[in-house]
């Protein structure tokens, strides 16, 4: 028994050697989950290389390190307590994701409640929710598929984009609603609040006015959620497995660094937004 504890103890340690590699003086961290969840994972535009490349050059310049089943870090509590942020990129089949992932719950949920912060993008906003998912949100708040839902301006599974009214919570822009701003989306989640849900909106779908993007607190943490993809490339609307996608406003990064900022500032400056 003495050995196995040994053994275990070295272990431990080597996985805090790891993590303390990654870190980059005092610059904030985020695990980025890379895996079976993922699509195309250790692709160039695969959504968890897309979605680093978007912390990375977003004002808050945060430092991005890899983690799951194939990579140098797992997803554990033990690993988990040596980051600001923990990003669940976008994927697949919801309930497949769910399959290849569940076993993370106890420990994100942990995370979060602990302060963590929680970020989500499409197939990761679904796996926020408390059903397939980690059972981050309000309680009585749901995640849905807004293909399904009433006035939805796509219908449909395909790679398209779509119009959303976004309010900005950072930069010169704060505190300012864009209208029908186009961005990429894949049957990306809708996030049902209940009634007076404590959830702060980030962005509607300006066809159904549906929450598309939220800020809600999970226990000393938070949770950032998109249902679009703003951190979609130029090769993604040019992905040769769909025809071309044209953005009538052009290809940007300023509602996703938004989105960024809005998560790294809140409880430190970000204003409430009313449901």
């Amino acid at each position: 028994m003495k050995q196995y504890r040994s053994v275990i103890l070295l272990a431990t340690r080597a996985t805090v050697a790891v993590a303390e590699l990654f870190r980059k003086n005092d610059q904030l961290q985020a695990l980025v989950y890379r895996g079976p969840a993922s699509c195309a994972p250790g692709d160039p535009n695969g959504c968890s290389e897309l979605a680093a490349k978007l912390l990375e050059s977003s004002p808050s310049k945060i430092n991005v390190t890899f983690g799951g089943p194939n990579e140098a870090l797992g997803i554990t509590s033990q690993t988990l307590k040596d980051f600001d942020f923990y990003v669940q990129p976008g994927g697949g089949d919801w309930a497949a994701s769910w399959d290849d992932v569940k076993h993370y719950a106890p420990a994100i949920q942990d995370y979060v409640t602990n302060g963590g912060r929680y970020i989500g993008f499409c197939v990761g906003a679904y796996l926020a929710g408390p059903e397939l998912g980690y059972n981050l949100l309000p309680k009585g708040d749901r995640i849905a598929r807004e293909v399904e839902q009433d006035g939805a301006q796509v219908k449909g599974e395909e790679d398209t984009i779509i119009q959303v009214d976004w309010t900005y919570f950072s930069g010169n822009r704060k505190g300012k609603t864009y209208k029908k701003q186009w961005i990429y989306f894949q049957d990306g989640a809708v996030i049902l609040p209940k009634k007076d849900s404590p959830a702060k909106v980030l962005g509607r779908y300006s066809s159904n006015d549906n929450v598309a993007a939220s800020l809600s607190q999970y226990g000393d943490g938070w949770v950032g959620l998109t249902g679009p993809h703003p951190e979609a490339t130029k090769d993604w609307y040019n992905d040769p497995d769909h025809a071309p996608i044209h953005n009538p406003q052009g290809v940007h990064f300023d509602i996703g660094y938004d989105f960024v900022e809005a998560i790294v500032g809140i409880g430190g400056g970000v204003e409430d937004c009313d449901n």
